[in-house]
């Protein structure tokens, strides 16, 4: 058991850090999803939006740890990424890159405290959500492969894609230019197997 108080622990700040970074890539993220809706590449948005969710759910896991100070303010000294870039790639590189430092770095070295601190549940808390940031950091560099080698839309074999918007499938090596269904452009166009929810 430790013998350190919560409210002296480093663990306390590391929470706020956490939280602060969890709410900090949520906007990167939606602002993200903007810049590739405005270049029709909505399966983008819809990969930034989709985890900027996700962050969501984790900024909620980290804040609702400090309930105990609920009315004051707690002073943070940390450091956070500007992605500031106009192109897809860029942005899905930064992500990439960010997520893994936090499943990598931020997040293994928060749960190896909490756990010397004695705080083991935060400390399962700070791991279990590094192995989510690798998968988010895995989904992300996925996409910008996919972006960089010109395949988000096209494929060596005949492959099922699935309009993200009526949910039309088109079999083909590439996503149709249209969806016949609901005339929204390729960009809404994503492989099956990539899809959320696809068997």
């Amino acid at each position: 058991m430790s013998h350190i108080l919560f409210k002296d622990s480093q663990t306390k700040e590391n929470l706020m850090r956490a939280f602060a970074g969890e709410s900090q890539a949520r906007n990167r993220y939606l602002f993200s999803a903007s810049k590739a809706r405005k270049s029709n590449l909505h399966v983008v948005e819809s990969v930034f939006k989709y985890t900027a969710e996700q962050e969501l759910a984790h900024a909620r896991v980290f804040y609702d740890y400090l309930k105990e100070f609920a009315g004051e303010n707690l002073l943070l000294n940390a450091s956070y990424p500007i992605d500031v870039y106009d192109d897809a790639l860029s942005l899905l590189r930064a992500a990439e890159h960010n997520e893994y430092q936090e499943f990598k770095e931020e997040y293994a070295t928060f749960g190896r405290i909490a756990k010397e601190e004695g705080f083991n549940t935060i400390a399962l808390s700070f791991n279990k959500i590094a192995e989510i940031e690798k998968t988010h950091g895995d989904r992300f560099k996925l996409f910008a492969d996919l972006v960089e080698e010109d395949r988000l839309f096209e494929s060596e074999t005949e492959t099922q894609w699935l309009c993200l918007n009526c949910g039309h499938i088109h079999k083909g090596k590439r996503a149709p230019d249209l969806c016949p269904v609901c005339q929204h452009n390729q960009g809404f166009f994503v492989s099956l197997s990539l899809a959320p929810f696809a068997k």
